[in-house]
């Protein structure tokens, strides 16, 4: 049962990449942000997605939470979030015309959700089924993916804004041939005001969400280890992380922070924060070859 969730799950995720990419190439995409374009099959897409979503969702459910344990890894931690990125990515789209951010996020969630196959992860039995970690687990977790999507929005705002200033000042034939390479996906992708809003939504909900995070955490390792810090690898950059997701905020409120000063900020904390979750999986796991937790 679990192959075929794995299968069904990348087939799913990876048919919606190549329609996606098909139609960009095939020059599919109606640039309109006065309304949502080509609306049937925008549906249809949407509708798909969503069983790529369910899917996704109980491939993750069943491999992390078994009956007498849990496995977890730095795999593991890269699919779940993915699939939360790409959740709020579906959410987001009937608000906002974000058709062209499938063409970079479909693609990476089709590798991700099949990852746990190539890495196991590592059995976790004694605290697994305290509730406290599980608050911690979960909310730990939807912070990073929504903190992920927040990663891809800056980069493609850096893209965005590096076209926008290239374009001035180019020859008509430099700027015709920049259009159909890469300067035609980017034309896809919503204009710079709308991605930055939506960008200080992600660090504001995610933020947010990893402050719970590491609260939680504190009170469980006070409840677990009798002390409520551990000064280790991932104590230290979560730590870093969260005051620079903070500067980045108070930043933006009383500075007036945009542009490639919050975008700067905003991945360097998000390397930490990868750094500190799925870095040190990936070190203690596939590199040290013994549990991370």
């Amino acid at each position: 049962m679990t192959i075929v969730l794995y299968l069904l799950t990348a087939a799913l995720y990876g048919g919606l990449a190549s329609v996606a990419w098909y139609q960009r190439w095939r020059g599919g995409f109606a640039i309109n942000y006065s309304g949502l374009p080509a609306r049937p099959r925008l549906c249809w897409n949407r509708l798909w997605l969503a069983g790529a979503l369910i899917s996704h969702g109980g491939l993750l459910y069943t491999t992390i939470f078994l009956p007498d344990a849990m496995i977890f890894g730095f795999a593991f931690a890269v699919s779940a979030m993915l699939w939360l990125s790409i959740g709020i990515y579906w959410l987001e789209s009937f608000f906002f015309e974000l058709e062209g951010l499938s063409l970079l996020a479909l693609p990476l969630a089709c590798v991700a959700s099949l990852l746990p196959l190539a890495f196991g992860g590592v059995q976790l039995l004694p605290y697994a089924a305290n509730l406290l970690f599980k608050f911690h687990f979960v909310m730990a977790n939807v912070a990073y993916g929504l903190l992920a999507l927040m990663a891809l929005h800056a980069l493609l705002m850096l893209l965005v804004e590096r076209r926008l200033h290239r374009v001035v000042g180019q020859s008509m034939q430099h700027a015709a041939l920049e259009q159909n390479c890469l300067g035609s996906w980017l034309d896809s992708l919503p204009p710079l005001l709308t991605l930055e809003k939506l960008l200080f939504r992600l660090i504001g909900a995610g933020f947010a969400l990893l402050t719970l995070a590491l609260v939680s955490g504190i009170l469980f390792s006070e409840q677990l280890f009798d002390r409520a810090l551990r000064f280790d690898h991932k104590t230290v950059f979560a730590g870093l992380s969260w005051i620079m997701f903070g500067a980045v905020l108070l930043g933006r409120k009383f500075y007036g922070w945009r542009g490639r000063t919050a975008l700067r900020w905003v991945l360097a904390a998000f390397m930490a924060l990868l750094l500190a979750y799925v870095g040190s999986h990936f070190v203690f796991e596939v590199l040290l070859r013994r549990p991370a937790l």
